[in-house]
């Protein structure tokens, strides 16, 4: 039997708070592939998936997107 809480999905100005970054940062991170890309949520909302922003947060220097 899997225990394991299901993943919360993390809104931008929750993102921002956590990782220090601007805005404008963030989306170049995101495009360079050294940030976890968002996950659509539904037609016009966005979000990241706490464990990846977690990842980032670990080692920020070094994260790079699997596959880049």
């Amino acid at each position: 039997m899997n225990t394991a809480a299901p993943d919360r999905f993390l809104r931008l100005n929750a993102v921002l708070d956590r990782t220090g970054l601007s805005r404008a940062t963030l989306y170049r991170k995101i495009q360079d592939g050294t940030f976890p890309p968002q996950v659509r949520i539904a037609t016009r909302c966005a979000g990241w998936r706490e464990t990846a922003i977690n990842e980032w947060l670990q080692n920020p220097m070094c994260y790079t997107v699997n596959g880049s």
